[in-house]
């Protein structure tokens, strides 16, 4: 415990991955210190903060009226700012960095592509929660440094990161991006293709926790070796009343064609506009996918198929922005390198 204090008294601040499911926290000497939905339960009379991360979770739908439970983010940016506001505050107390660090750098990783206005929203959030200095630094750079891969070098690295609100696709070359296209499908589309899916077919209405449930154990890009079958349940849209119903791995792999199908045209429209010197080095050294939907089954195989260029799953891809961060902090020089995808906002 006392090293645990001693290292946070030293640390140069928190790499936070604000993430439009999940929040995860990078403590500098420690590693991730948090790792929780990015969802705020309110109370609607008095706008304070009833629950954040898991707890809120768990609130979803079993709230009385006066209490909401939201997911203040949308496709990696501020949907709502105060909420926000109050997540990354409540975050940041979580973690026990304020009481050692009375204004500490909080480094946050960021869409590739977002305006101006976007960036400078996250930036305040970070800095009404306390921080004394905003860093942003564009996700598909803090994946690949979380990845372990070494950005600084003369050598194309291909980084396709699918997060809960974006996907991301980077060529990657001597700390910088070369190219990069951003499209806001990702989990939460998977998500709602599989709702929908149940709505059509079934005339069946489930709520988000289901859907996510159906994506984990039985949503696929490429077929299983032997098809699941699950027990669904909903409401049904006819008669208002609950209802089960089974559905199948085959009919998810479908519901979730079109949304798989735009990653995969993003992947190769960013192939095509990679200089042919680095388009080289990615067909010797793969694609690497991070982020929580890359978790999904069969994907990489369903990249790999497409694109004729292996493809492999970072070691831990739920964390790999979130270790970026963190590891930048821990290196003032790689920071220098990689400056020009880092901004840098300060209190006022």
């Amino acid at each position: 415990m006392l090293k645990r204090l001693r290292n946070m008294l030293v640390s140069e601040g928190i790499g936070i991955d604000l993430g439009t499911r999940n929040t995860v926290v990078y403590a500098p000497g420690i590693g991730i210190v948090l790792s929780e939905p990015s969802m705020v339960a309110i109370d609607k009379e008095s706008g304070s903060v009833m629950a954040t991360g898991y707890e809120a979770y768990n609130m979803v739908g079993r709230t009385p009226g006066n209490i909401i439970a939201v997911r203040p983010m949308k496709d990696g940016v501020i949907a709502d700012f105060s909420i926000t506001e109050k997540m990354v505050d409540a975050f940041v107390h979580k973690v026990n960095v304020k009481p050692f660090l009375r204004r500490p750098r909080i480094l946050i990783g960021i869409p590739w592509g977002i305006t101006n206005v976007e960036k400078r929203a996250v930036a305040d959030a970070a800095l009404k929660a306390g921080a004394g200095e905003s860093l942003l630094i564009e996700e598909p750079m803090a994946a690949a440094i979380g990845s372990g891969i070494d950005v600084r070098v003369p050598h194309g690295k291909l980084i396709v990161d699918i997060g809960g609100g974006t996907t991301e696709v980077a060529v990657i070359s001597l700390a910088g991006i070369v190219v990069c296209k951003s499209i806001r499908v990702a989990g939460d589309e998977f998500d709602e293709a599989i709702i929908q899916h149940c709505r059509q077919h079934y005339n069946l209405l489930i709520g988000d926790r289901m859907a996510e449930r159906i994506k984990i154990e039985i949503g696929s890009a490429f077929p299983f070796e032997e098809e699941k079958n699950m027990v669904v349940k909903g409401r049904d849209l006819v008669s208002g009343l609950p209802k089960t119903f089974t559905i199948s791995s085959y009919e998810i792999r479908d519901a979730l064609s079109e949304p798989i199908t735009s990653i995969v045209s993003t992947i190769r429209s960013t192939l095509e506009e990679t200089p042919p010197e680095l388009s080289g080095d990615i067909m010797r050294e793969g694609i690497l996918m991070t982020g929580g939907g890359s978790l999904l089954y069969g994907i990489c195989q369903c990249i790999e198929n497409e694109t004729k260029i292996n493809v492999q799953r970072a070691s831990d891809p739920l964390t790999c922005v979130a270790d970026g961060t963190g590891n930048v902090l821990e290196d003032p020089s790689l920071m220098s390198q990689i400056s020009s995808t880092i901004s840098h906002i300060h209190s006022f």
